[in-house]
Order: C-alpha cells, then sequence, then structure tokens
C-alpha cells in the first residue's frame, strides 16, 4: 500500500518540477534584453534577415512597374499618344499593377499548404527558384500582354514571401528579438521600393528598350544571392515539434543559438505551447483560423493588415507618377520618390526604437492619428482655389513626412503584430488570410487609384488625401477597440490571454500565472 500511494505522489512532484522549469525558462525570456538575446542568438538574427529577402522581391516588382508608368521609354513603347505625349491606358495601368495583389492573395493563401507539409525552408527555395523563372517573361515580354502574364505569374509566386518572411522570423527569435525581426519585415518591402525607385530614376534617361528591361532583368541578383546560402538555412524549431521531430528541432535550435543556450529549456518551452494549443482545440487547417477564440485573434492580423492599404500605403506603389500628376517635372519626380522611400527606410530603422520601448497598440493608433491628419491637410491643400504653383511642392513634401510617420508606427508594427496575435499552429495560416484579405483590399486600389489620379480620367491629385482620410478614421475607431498589448508577452501568455477572452484594453497589466495554468492542465 505503501508504494501505491508513493508513485502518486512521484508523479505530483515530478509535474511541479517540470512547471517550476517551465516558469523559470519563460522568465529567462522576459528578463533578456536585446543585447543579450542578439549575442545568444546571432545566427538566428542572420537567419530571419536572410529569408526576409524574398520580401523584397516582392516589394520590388510592382514598385519598378508603378514606376514605369512615368517612363518615357516605356510610354513610347506600350503606349498611346494624348495631347503630344505618350501615355499608358488607366485600363493598362490597372490590369499590370493587379499582378501583385492578386498574387499575393492565390500565393499566400496556397503557401501554407507546402509551409505546412514540407517546412520553410524547402518552401523558400521552391519559391525562389520559380521566380528566377518567371522573371524571363517579364524580360523578354514587347507587348502589354505578355507582361500581363508575366506580372501575374511572378505575382503568384511573390505573394509566397510575405507569409513565409513573417512567420519565419517569429518561430525562430526569442521573445526580445521578435519584435525587431518580425518588424524588419517592413524595412525589407521599403527596401525594395527604394532600390525599385532608385533604378528606374537610373534607367528611365535611356532611349531604348533597356530603361525597362534592366529593372526586370535585376531581379535575378536576389536570386544569385539566395540561391547558395538556402542549403544551410536551419528549419523552424515550431514547425519540427508539431511534426513530432524532436531531435531535428533540438538540432535546429543548436545552429540558431550559441552554446550559451539552454536548448533542452526552450524545446520545452515550444513543446508546451503547442500541447497548450491543442487542449485549446487550436488545430492547423484555414478552418481553426476563424473557429472559437482563433477567430478574434484573425481578425486583429487581419486588421491590422488591411489597415496599411486603407491609410494609403498604395499610393507608394505610383509614388512617382502621383508626384508627376500633382505638377512635378518628370525627372525631379523621380528624384521625389526616391527621397520619398528613403526617409521611409530610416524612419523604419528608427521605428525599431520606438517598438522597444512603447508598446504595439500606441505606436499604431498614434501612428494612425497622424498619416490620417496629414491626409486631410493634403486634401484641403489641393482645394485651394487657383491652385497656386507652391502647392505641387507643399504636397509632395507633405507625402514625403507622410510615409516617415507611416514607417515609424504602421508599417513596421503591423508585422509585429501579425507574429504575435496568431497562435503558432496556425501561424502561417493566420498570416496567409490577413495577406489575402489585405491583398483583396489591395486589388480594388490598384483599379482605383489609376483611376482617381489619371489626367484622363478623375485626376484628383491631392485630392486623394481626403479619400484615404477618411478610410482612416474607419481603421482608426475599429483599432481602438480591438488592437491589445502584446508586448513582452510569450507566445503561451498570449494562448491564455486570448483564451480567457480578455478586453483588447486591459492586454497590458493583466496578469497571467504560467505555472498555475500548466498545473491545471
Amino acid at each position: 500500500m505503501a508504494t501505491q500511494s508513493e508513485e502518486p505522489s512521484k508523479a505530483v512532484d515530478t509535474t511541479t518540477t517540470t512547471n517550476v522549469a517551465l516558469a523559470e525558462a519563460i522568465q529567462h525570456e522576459h528578463d533578456l534584453t536585446f543585447w543579450e538575446a542578439a549575442k545568444l542568438y546571432p545566427k538566428a538574427v542572420g537567419w530571419s534577415a536572410f529569408v526576409s529577402i524574398g520580401v523584397i522581391m516582392l516589394a520590388f516588382d510592382p514598385q519598378i512597374i508603378g514606376n514605369m508608368f512615368a517612363m518615357p521609354q516605356f510610354q513610347k513603347d506600350f503606349g498611346f499618344e494624348l495631347n503630344g505625349e505618350y501615355v499608358i491606358s488607366a485600363a493598362w495601368q490597372t490590369g499590370l499593377s493587379l499582378g501583385n495583389p492578386i498574387g499575393q492573395v492565390v500565393g499566400a493563401l496556397f503557401s501554407a499548404y507546402p509551409l505546412e507539409l514540407f517546412g520553410r525552408k524547402w518552401t523558400f527555395f521552391s519559391c525562389v527558384i520559380l521566380t528566377a523563372c518567371l522573371v524571363f517573361i517579364q524580360f523578354f515580354a514587347r507587348s502589354l500582354q505578355v507582361l500581363l502574364v508575366g506580372e501575374l505569374l511572378g505575382g503568384l509566386v511573390l505573394g509566397c514571401f510575405v507569409v513565409i518572411g513573417p512567420t519565419y522570423a517569429s518561430e525562430v527569435c526569442p521573445l526580445a528579438l521578435r519584435g525587431y525581426m518580425t518588424s524588419y519585415t517592413n524595412l525589407c518591402f521599403v527596401t525594395g521600393q527604394l532600390l525599385g525607385n532608385g533604378i528606374t530614376a537610373g534607367t528611365a534617361p535611356l532611349e531604348n528598350h533597356w530603361a525597362y528591361s534592366i529593372p526586370f532583368a535585376l531581379q535575378w541578383f536576389w536570386v544569385v544571392i539566395i540561391i547558395p546560402g538556402i542549403f544551410f538555412i536551419p528549419e523552424s524549431p515550431w514547425w519540427l515539434v508539431r511534426k513530432g521531430r524532436t531531435d531535428d528541432a533540438k538540432d535546429a535550435l543548436r545552429r540558431l543559438s550559441s552554446s550559451k543556450v539552454d536548448v533542452d529549456a526552450t524545446l520545452a518551452v515550444i513543446a508546451e505551447t503547442d500541447r497548450l494549443e491543442l487542449e485549446m482545440e487550436a488545430g492547423s487547417t484555414y478552418w481553426d483560423t476563424i473557429k472559437g477564440v482563433n477567430l478574434r485573434r484573425t481578425e486583429i492580423s487581419t486588421g491590422v493588415y488591411t489597415t496599411q492599404v486603407l491609410s494609403g500605403i498604395y499610393l507608394i506603389n505610383y509614388g512617382t507618377y502621383f508626384f508627376e500628376q500633382a505638377g512635378l517635372p518628370s525627372q525631379d519626380a523621380f528624384y521625389m520618390g526616391i527621397g520619398f522611400l528613403a526617409v521611409g527606410w530610416v524612419c523604419t530603422v528608427i521605428s525599431w526604437f520606438l517598438i522597444a520601448r512603447f508598446g504595439r497598440r500606441r505606436i499604431f493608433n498614434i501612428g494612425l492619428t497622424v498619416l490620417i491628419v496629414m491626409m486631410f491637410i493634403i486634401g484641403i491643400l489641393d482645394s485651394i482655389p487657383g491652385r497656386p504653383s507652391g502647392v505641387a511642392w507643399a504636397e509632395s513634401s507633405l507625402m514625403l513626412i507622410w510615409n516617415g510617420a507611416y514607417d515609424l508606427s504602421v508599417g513596421p508594427v503591423t508585422f509585429v503584430i501579425l507574429g504575435e496575435c496568431s497562435a503558432t499552429r496556425v501561424r502561417s495560416k493566420t498570416i496567409a488570410v490577413a495577406t489575402a484579405v489585405q491583398a483583396v483590399f489591395g486589388i480594388a486600389m490598384t483599379v482605383a487609384i489609376p483611376y482617381m489620379i489619371n489626367p484622363a480620367e478623375a485626376n484628383m491629385q491631392g485630392k486623394l488625401g481626403y479619400f484615404f482620410g477618411g478610410l482612416g478614421v474607419i481603421c482608426l475607431a475599429w483599432a481602438y477597440f480591438r488592437i491589445p498589448e502584446t508586448k513582452g508577452r510569450t507566445y503561451e501568455e498570449l494562448d491564455l490571454l486570448f483564451d480567457r477572452k480578455v478586453p483588447a484594453r486591459q492586454f497590458k497589466g493583466y496578469q497571467v500565472d504560467i505555472t498555475g495554468a500548466s498545473a491545471g492542465s
């Protein structure tokens, strides 16, 4: 009898010891500073940045297409004459620009399947190879019809990168680095756009097909950079744990961290979080992203991503063309486009300091408020009777400031919220759904914007500020009531906060007892 009574006691002791060890491991992750985490996980930072190169490729393509509409040689070879000048019709501008957002819808939703079946590493590899092949269509296109096919097919593959990048970053980086490396996705977007502007500005004066062929060809540069390193990328330990490959997950953690990291403790936290989500019936299908507590998490992820589109970010793809239609000379418009994105790049880097100091919710809401105010000012300036000559430069300068504010706030912090609000078992699918929904809104903007700014159509110029300012107000009202504060929370803590249906405005101060939660299960 004594032996029988001792066995349950031993089981309880073991469970208690395990829970205490988990709590200590989670507390250790909380206590890590940025520099301590960077020293312990330098390879995780490097590989996360490497995989995010795909996002640069994704951003580069629509940027060069948007700039080509203002490129004299492209206008001459593919457009028609209107009042002594060559222009690309609004219908074809829309058609060509649709390739990327349509690709994001289909590609993002499709990418979740190979990501789950084959892992992050080999899905990334496949997308890079396919991109290399499809660039040939764009490079050799000499008609709008062929170019449209190249853009649509290329967009299907490029749409996968925006899911792969933040998913991988959120799964290989510790808590102290998570905000930086997920928001790095926004820096990659801006880098791709900036490079697109710089290259098209450099080739625009050419008076032959190389003016637009060179930008297409330079997409192969990233393929050459990525392929040699792709075989050495460690697979996501979260994905390996879900597949029951614990030894491989441990090996991946060793390859992502320094020798000072307790790999076993980290692996235990991953396994416990996965177990907790299974207990909460968090499955791994698309249906599970909108079932139970995951519905709220998917709504938040989709909402913040869609806000990027509704606040006016799609104007960036038409930045040079917008500046030209606002009244700037063609070459000045190209230079303003470069400055536009250079400011965005610098501000994205500065945003990392804000992300470290302030909460996600505060940065998002205050940043969105500033964007709304500036959009309305741009609209008011454009409504001045007679439209004085200085208005064009004033509107363009305000758009420059608007872009800086966007990349300090809504731009980068969206990707942090995407990675933190999605449950780990359906992270790739939640990000895919959010990407697809924002891309649907992107398609609407891609159809509407050329007609709104084209001189042969609505010719709204700066009055677009009223349109995007109004949409921004709606987004701000939603964000205030729905976006929670996720800064400083582990994935297990976030699972418990969402499971307990804690209101968004109470997330920040809510106390979570991990030991008690684990013991209770």
